[in-house]
């Protein structure tokens, strides 16, 4: 089929909106986990029970935030490829945004996963 879209429109192309749409559930599940978990070293292993066990949908709520951030990480890193398949490193103030955002997002998941260990 020739329809006039430009080439660089394939299947590849909903991984950005996917980014976007996990992007939107980490946050949203992130704060209600936030409203039930405290960072006290005493106390954070049990508000992790807290929430598997007392908060309703907690387990799932969890699970979603785990999973999600895989998920997330899984479509940033199939939207470089595509980025680096169709040449778009070419273009270097879009290239070098791209590249600032994906370090703050692996700085944020650093500071969002390897920290709170520390005190579970």
């Amino acid at each position: 089929v020739d329809l006039p879209a430009p080439s660089n429109i394939s299947v590849w192309w909903n991984f950005g909106s996917l980014l976007g749409l996990c992007l939107v559930t980490q946050i949203a599940t992130g704060l209600f986990l936030a409203m039930h978990y405290t960072s006290d070293i005493a106390t954070a292993f049990t508000s992790v029970a807290h929430i598997c066990r007392d908060v309703n949908y907690g387990w799932l709520i969890r699970s979603i935030h785990a999973n999600g951030a895989s998920f997330f990480f899984i479509c940033i890193y199939l939207h470089i490829g595509r980025g680096l398949y169709y040449g778009s490193y070419l273009y270097k103030e879009t290239w070098t945004i791209g590249v600032v955002l994906l370090l703050l997002v692996m700085m944020t998941a650093f500071v969002g996963y390897v920290l709170p260990w520390g005190q579970m």
